[in-house]
């Protein structure tokens, strides 16, 4: 009997009810089709349609899950199949939980000494309330450009980068409109890279970082999945000490918060001192036909088809198989 036997009935979990609901469905039928292309007996489900509780009583024994933001990607999904006894992908419940709040997450790396651009958050509630002194106190205190961002959305939905004083009430409004907090960051110019990790604890390797070069910088939700105007480079082209100096803080990073399985970091490389500078980690990566862990993989020799086996095998509970 091969692996792909041993593993038995496999749920693809994708689609879900999240803003990022368009971009999961594209991931979960690619890693549909890549699984049943290496002999996996693999089945959709979409949380958004059926119910959780038909994984038990369909018989499904592991579950990939290709859901991307809230009810996915935020330990809610991850507690459900903890609950169920059903081995799944990815971080667990709690580090799931943190990542996806991006503050949560820079407050971690700061107590760990990982680098990240200063910041500073506050409630939805309070935006409203803000008069012309405060807005100016806080573009005072990070400069512009300023990056402002529901930190609990994913695939840039609803990131403004503010240029002017005059744009920032609006951006934080936006942001507060899909959140009930908002972030705002130090903008850090210079390069975009990202760089993923496969694997848990000390067994955790950096795939090759990927850079990016988007038209005007503006990474954005329609040039990341819906057009070719962005250049990946990957060899990045970044020196070699440069290139393994992000991936050992990314390693760091994803330690730190107990990521296992795969996750993918967002870095800015300040020009001027090229000091990297981690955003996010991202525990539910996309597997679009734009994304960026395949093209890591790639070019570590891995192709599609393995990477979501590999993703995969690594499927578990927080505490062992459930009685």
């Amino acid at each position: 009997m091969n692996q792909a036997q041993n593993w038995g009935r496999v749920a693809v979990l994708f689609g879900g009810t999240s803003a990022e609901r368009e971009v999961s469905l594209m991931s979960g039928q690619g890693v549909l089709e890549a699984l049943r292309s290496r002999g996996v007996d693999a089945h959709a489900l979409d949380p958004a349609k059926q119910p959780l509780g038909d994984l038990k009583t369909e018989g499904f024994e592991r579950c990939f899950i290709a859901l991307h933001g809230r009810g996915g990607e935020d330990g809610t999904v991850q507690g459900a199949l903890e609950w169920l006894g059903i081995p799944y992908t990815g971080s667990g419940v709690a580090a799931s939980s943190v990542a996806m709040d991006k503050t949560m997450t820079k407050r971690l790396w700061a107590a760990e000494g990982i680098p990240t651009p200063r910041y500073r958050c506050l409630n939805s509630t309070e935006v409203s309330g803000l008069d012309q002194q405060a807005l100016s106190e806080w573009v005072a205190d990070l400069g512009l450009p300023m990056i402002v961002k529901p930190p609990h959305e994913g695939s840039s939905i609803g990131v403004t980068k503010v240029k002017a004083l005059s744009e920032l009430h609006a951006a934080l409004q936006l942001a507060a409109e899909l959140d009930d907090s908002v972030l705002c960051e130090e903008f850090i110019e210079g390069d975009e890279v990202t760089c993923a990790v496969l694997g848990q604890g000390q067994d955790a390797h950096a795939l090759p970082v990927v850079r990016i070069a988007a038209p005007d910088g503006a990474y954005d939700y329609q040039n990341k999945y819906f057009t070719d105007s962005v250049q990946y480079h990957c060899p990045s082209g970044l020196p070699a000490a440069e290139e393994e100096a992000i991936q050992k803080w990314v390693l760091q990073a994803y330690r730190s918060l107990g990521c296992r399985g795969w996750g993918r970091a967002d870095v800015m490389i300040r020009r001027r001192d090229r000091q990297p500078f981690l955003l996010e980690m991202n525990t539910s990566p996309g597997m679009t036909s734009h994304s960026l862990v395949p093209m890591s993989a790639r070019a570590a020799g891995i192709d599609y088809p393995d990477l979501c086996l590999q993703v995969l095998s690594q499927a578990r509970l927080d505490k062992g198989p459930r009685p």
